[in-house]
C-alpha cells in the first residue's frame, strides 16, 4: 500500500499509560530518533511521586510530552497534536489537554469493564461517541504485542510489557524517525537477557510494520530538520547539563570536584552522573542524610576542592545552618536547589519556583549569598559554570535555583569548544601575607573582590582558627568586639553586593513596547513563547529574564523604569515580584501559578493580552 507522506512544521505528541508501561522510556527513545533527526526538541516529563501507585489508577499515570519542529521553539508545547493512551486512566487523566481534531491512539486490549470502572467510567468511551470529536485509532496494542512474540522464548508476562516498544515502532513509523540507535539501545540494555533483546526488538518492528500496512493510518507525516548554529549536538536533560557544567568546572578550575549528596527527587540523577567521571576527578558521596552531605561538602572545600552538594526544597531547609557556616567561613560552596513543589514533601515530582525566598533569606543572621538560576535544560550547563565561577572568586556560597521542569526536561545541547570556557583557576594562598613577613591574615581580603586567601590545611606557616564564631577582621580570632561584628557583617554583605554580573538584555525588537515581561528561571521558555505568539499579532512586548538573583544586574532599576507596566510571571505567590517592588519601588503586576506544572504559552499571551489592552 502506497500512503501519502505530509510534511508538518512541528507535531506535539504525549504518550501516557500506567507508570509500569515504560512511558519515560518510550518518550526519551522517541526524542532521541528525533534528535538524530536534526528537530529542534523540548520534552516535558510527567510521572508519579508514588514508586508504583495502583495499576490502572489516576494516581498512577505516567506520561512524557515531546515538541518537536523545523524551527527553533520554547516549549514543550501547549496541547498534543497526539495521545498515545495505554489504558482507560491514560485517556481520562489527559484528555482535557486535547485540542479537537487531535488524534488519539489507544490501547483497546486494556479498555476492559473493570478498568473502565477503577476511573469512573460508566461506559466505554471508544463505543459511545464522546471521543467523536477526536481521531479515534484504537490499536489492540498488547495482543498484537504478544502474538509478535508468540514464536520467541519469552513469557507471556515479559511480551506484554514489551507493547511500548510496539507503540514506539508505530510512532516511529508515522513521523519518519531514524530507529537504528533504537535497536542499538535495546541490544545494550538487555544484553544480560538476550531473549529480551529479541522481544523488544520483534515489538518495535511489529509496530513499525503496522503502521506500513494497517489502513487506519492514511497518511505518514515528516518534520523537516531545525535550521541550527553549525556545530556538534546531542539531546540533553538539564540534570545531564549540570552535572557536565560541573566537571567542566572541575577542569577548568584544577580542583578536584567533591558531591556529597543524599538521593531527592529530582536532584538524584546529578548523583547518579556525577558518580560516573571520576577520571575527570569527580568524587562522589552518598550521605546518610542532608546535612551530613553539606557538611562534607564545605568540608572539602576547606581542604582545597570545589565543595558542591545537591538537593531540592526540604534539603536546603536542613543545609540552612552549614551554609550559614560556609558564610561565616567565607569558603567557596555550590548548593544545587532542584525546586519541586512544596512545603514540605508536598508533590515531589511536580515543578514549582517557591524556594526563592528561601534561597535569598532562608538563613539564620545577616548571611547574604550569590543565587542564579538556568533558563532551560541546556543552559544548567552554564548556569553550574557560572555558580563555579562565583563561589571560587568571591570565596561563597552559591545556591544555583533549578527546577523538575528544565531538570527532566530535555532539548539540543551545542558542545561548547573547551577553551572558551572560562579560566577559573584559584591561587591558593601558599606564604604568610602579614606586615612582619612571617603571620599569615586568614580574613586580610582582596581589595577588588573582598575575598580573604583560601589556604589548604597543613601548608606550613599557614595555620588558622575556622568555626562558627564570629572573626576579628585580618586576624580570624575569635572576637566579641561589637564593632567588629558589625564591620564584619557589612563587609560580607558587600562582597555579594560588588560581584560584577552582566546586565540583563532585554528582547523589545521594534523598541516602541510599553510592557514588560520579566522572568527568571524555567519560565523563559513560556514567556519567549508567549511574547513570539503576540508580536506575530501585531503587538509590541519587551522580554527580559534574569539569571543572577542574588546580587541582581547594574541596570535593572533603568530597566524597569523604562517600561510603564512589568508584568512577572511565576510558578509561586510572586516571590520576585515582592523582591522587584521593594528594592526598586516598581508596582510590579505578579501573574502566578502553583500547579505543579509549567506555564503554557497560550494562556500566558492571554493574560498578557489583557494588560496591553490596559496600557
Amino acid at each position: 500500500m502506497t500512503k501519502q507522506i505530509r510534511q508538518l512544521d512541528r507535531v506535539v505528541i504525549r504518550f501516557a499509560g500506567d507508570s509500569g508501561d515504560g512511558m519515560q522510556l518510550t518518550g526519551d527513545r522517541f526524542t532521541s530518533e528525533t534528535a538524530q533527526l536534526g528537530n529542534d526538541i523540548s520534552t516535558l516529563p510527567n510521572f508519579p511521586a508514588e514508586i508504583r501507585a495502583p495499576a490502572g489508577t489516576l494516581p498512577g499515570v505516567s506520561s512524557f510530552q515531546v515538541h518537536f519542529a523545523d524551527y527553533d521553539i520554547l516549549t514543550p508545547g501547549d496541547s498534543p497534536n497526539v495521545l498515545v493512551a495505554m489504558n482507560p486512566a491514560a485517556l481520562k487523566a489527559n484528555l482535557a489537554d486535547l485540542p479537537r481534531g487531535a488524534d488519539i491512539i489507544v490501547n483497546t486490549d486494556e479498555f476492559t469493564r473493570r478498568n473502565l470502572a477503577k476511573v469512573g467510567y460508566q461506559s466505554n468511551p471508544l463505543e459511545d461517541d464522546s471521543l467523536a470529536g477526536y481521531v479515534l485509532h484504537p490499536v489492540a496494542l498488547t495482543s498484537m504485542t504478544v502474538g509478535a512474540l508468540a514464536a520467541l522464548d519469552v513469557s507471556k508476562k515479559d511480551a506484554e510489557r514489551a507493547k511500548n516498544m510496539f507503540a514506539l515502532g508505530l510512532l516511529s513509523w508515522m513521523y519518519s524517525r531514524p530507529y537504528e540507535s533504537t535497536l542499538r539501545f535495546l541490544e545494550r540494555k538487555f544484553a544480560a537477557r538476550p531473549e529480551l533483546v529479541a522481544a523488544n526488538v520483534a515489538a518495535f518492528r511489529a509496530g513499525w510494520n503496522f503502521g506500513e500496512t494497517t489502513e487506519d493510518f492514511a497518511v505518514r507525516y515528516e518534520v523537516k530538520p531545525a535550521k541550527m548554529r553549525p556545530g556538534t549536538y546531542r539531546n540533553i536533560t538539564g540534570n545531564a547539563a549540570l552535572s557536565l557544567g560541573l566537571v567542566a568546572a572541575g577542569v577548568r578550575s584544577g580542583l578536584p570536584v567533591f558531591l556529597g549528596a543524599y538521593p531527592i527527587t529530582p536532584a538524584s540523577d546529578i548523583l547518579h552522573e556525577l558518580s560516573k567521571h571520576k577520571r575527570l576527578g569527580v568524587l562522589t558521596m552518598q550521605a546518610e542524610d542532608e546535612i551530613a552531605a553539606v557538611g562534607a561538602a564545605l568540608g572539602a572545600s576547606y581542604g582545597g576542592a570545589l565543595g558542591v552538594t545537591t538537593t531540592s526544597g526540604p534539603g536546603v531547609a536542613l543545609k540552612s545552618e552549614t551554609i550559614s557556616l560556609a558564610v561565616a567561613l567565607e569558603l567557596p560552596l555550590v548548593i544545587v536547589d532542584v525546586q519541586r513543589a512544596g512545603p514540605s514533601t508536598g508533590m515531589p515530582t511536580k515543578t514549582e519556583q517557591a524556594d526563592l525566598n528561601m534561597a535569598l533569606h532562608g538563613r539564620h543572621g545577616e548571611a547574604p549569598i550569590a543565587v542564579i538560576a538556568p533558563k532551560s535544560p541546556s543552559d544548567c550547563f552554564h548556569a553550574a559554570i557560572e555558580a563555579a565561577r562565583i563561589a571560587l572568586t568571591y570565596r561563597t556560597p552559591v545556591i544555583l535555583l533549578s527546577d523538575n521542569y528544565v531538570a527532566n526536561g530535555s532539548e539540543p545541547w551545542l558542545l561548547p569548544d573547551v577553551e572558551s570556557l572560562p579560566d577559573l583557576r584559584v591561587e591558593f594562598a601558599t606564604k604568610p601575607n602579614g606586615d612582619d613577613g612571617t603571620t599569615f591574615l586568614p580574613y586580610l581580603r582582596d581589595p577588588e573582590t573582598l575575598a580573604r586567601p583560601w589556604a589548604i590545611p597543613g601548608t606550613a606557616g599557614l595555620e588558622h582558627r575556622i568555626g562558627g564564631l564570629e572573626k576579628a577582621d585580618k586576624t580570624g580570632d575569635i572576637s566579641y568586639d561589637p564593632a567588629n561584628h558589625d564591620f564584619m557583617v557589612r563587609t560580607r554583605a558587600a562582597r555579594i553586593e560588588t560581584i560584577p554580573v552582566p546586565d540583563v538584555e532585554v528582547e523589545d525588537p521594534d523598541g516602541d513596547a510599553r510592557v514588560l515581561v520579566l522572568g527568571w528561571g524555567s519560565t523563559y521558555g513560556p514567556i519567549g513563547a508567549a511574547c513570539r505568539g503576540l508580536r506575530q499579532r501585531g503587538h509590541a512586548v519587551a522580554q527580559a529574564h534574569l539569571r543572577h538573583l542574588a546580587p541582581m544586574p547594574a541596570n535593572l532599576g533603568e530597566v524597569l523604569r523604562s517600561y510603564d507596566r512589568v508584568v512577572i510571571p511565576e510558578m509561586n505567590l510572586g516571590q520576585l515580584a515582592h523582591v522587584i517592588r521593594a528594592k526598586y519601588l516598581v508596582d510590579a503586576i505578579s501573574y502566578n501559578q502553583v500547579r505543579g506544572l509549567p506555564f503554557t504559552a497560550a494562556e500566558l499571551e492571554t493574560t498578557l493580552e489583557e494588560v496591553l489592552k490596559n496600557v
